[in-house]
């Protein structure tokens, strides 16, 4: 009986008796020959063509080894083109074999002279610029020594370009050469057209409206256009100079950043402002920035009105403060002499008043900055070509 199957063999070498698939199940066959009969070793290493087509449509892999098979640096040449050998198609040694990506030039614009740390004043202004009048209280306050004195000379040689003068509000009136309105007299003659003659910034550290009220009055009967500015009041700046009083004074550590433990006479800050209740108020965003430094209780008081200086220390005792500091937020002239005696009729230690900080005069500097901003100066350099063809 005959079997049910049949022994297939390859028609292209017959001598191979292995049974071989059928091409239409998907598989393509041995190549004719076996797999040593499709090249025969003579003796000599076969030359290798880079990225050369292989039987099955698959690329040579000795094709990425061999550097002269690329046409570009990461790329292949395209199908059916053979790459340049080793050495053929190749600039010249001492140029570039393959495209450099070179920085393209930014044009970056100019400088501006805005920024965190720019000049409050303007290093160069016209000789027709406002000039800065420090407008100090008290009929006796000399101006040459003390608070104003000082202040005014370090404006002086910080802003060259700005004429700097003091004057009491309350003088002797127009022929007293060191009043307010006899100095802004002088100040307008020599600028007789143009913007203001003047900036007038009061010397008060907290809101003082009788000192204020005096100074419009003053500016008003000199009759000469001037700028009148609030005064020169920054919470974070002031509570900056209260802290470097009190240690100076010893009652307060003088650094805040390291940590370790610093031995203080105070446990808790009485902030002494005049100008009333609204001076007081004022100062209040102060004595709160203070406490974050100092990590003690400090509340305010005023000399000259409520809450008073009594009513502030009983509140600290009541918070359990046994060694009060008093720290005056105040430049000194806007004090008199008997608000002074009754702070120090305390008992407590004090330290001195804010006086010559450095930190006013750079309020002071600010407030004149940002009040002729708002002008319309002419710059030097304009002004110096206009004389030349007159």
């Amino acid at each position: 009986m005959a079997l049910g199957f049949r022994l297939v063999t390859d028609a292209r070498d017959p001598s191979a008796g292995i049974p071989m698939r059928q091409p239409s199940d998907g598989v393509p066959s041995r190549p004719p020959g076996g797999p040593t009969s499709a090249r025969q070793f003579t003796g000599e290493l076969p030359e290798r063509r880079a990225n050369a087509a292989a039987p099955g449509g698959f690329s040579d892999p000795g094709g990425f080894s061999d550097p002269g098979g690329f046409s570009d640096r990461g790329g292949l040449p395209p199908r059916g083109e053979d790459p340049p050998h080793r050495g053929q198609d190749l600039p010249p040694r001492g140029q570039e074999a393959f495209p450099v990506r070179r920085p393209t030039p930014t044009i970056r614009p100019p400088r501006s002279s805005g920024g965190r740390h720019r000049r409050a004043v303007p290093a160069s202004l016209p000789q027709s610029a406002p000039a800065l009048v420090l407008a100090v209280p008290g009929a006796d306050t000399d101006l040459t020594s003390g608070a104003a004195g000082e202040l005014t000379a370090v404006l002086r040689v910080d802003n060259p370009a700005v004429e700097v003068r003091a004057a009491r509000i309350d003088g002797g009136g127009p022929a007293d050469p060191s009043d307010l309105r006899a100095v802004l007299v002088d100040v307008a003659s020599r600028r007789p057209d143009g913007p203001p003659c003047a900036v007038v910034i009061p010397l008060i550290a907290t809101v003082n409206p009788p000192v204020i009220r005096r100074l419009r009055e003053s500016v008003a009967a000199s009759g000469v256009n001037a700028i009148v500015s609030g005064f020169i009041n920054s919470n974070a700046m002031i509570a900056e100079a209260l802290h470097i009083r009190l240690a100076e004074a010893g009652l307060a550590r003088a650094d805040r950043v390291r940590l370790f433990s610093i031995v203080t006479a105070a446990d808790g800050v009485l902030i002494a402002t005049v100008g009333g209740p609204n001076g007081a108020a004022s100062a209040n965003v102060t004595s709160v920035l203070l406490a974050a430094r100092l990590a003690l209780p400090v509340i305010t008081a005023s000399m000259d009105s409520a809450p008073s200086v009594q009513e502030g220390v009983m509140r600290l005792k009541e918070m359990g403060v046994n060694r009060l500091a008093i720290a005056p937020c105040f430049i000194g002239p806007e004090a008199n002499r008997g608000d002074i005696e009754s702070l120090l009729a305390v008992g407590a230690d004090c330290a001195a008043p804010i006086g010559a900080h450095s930190n006013i005069a750079k309020l002071a500097a600010a407030t004149y900055g940002q009040a002729i901003s708002s002008l319309d100066l002419p710059s030097p350099g304009d002004q110096d070509k206009h004389g030349q063809h007159e």
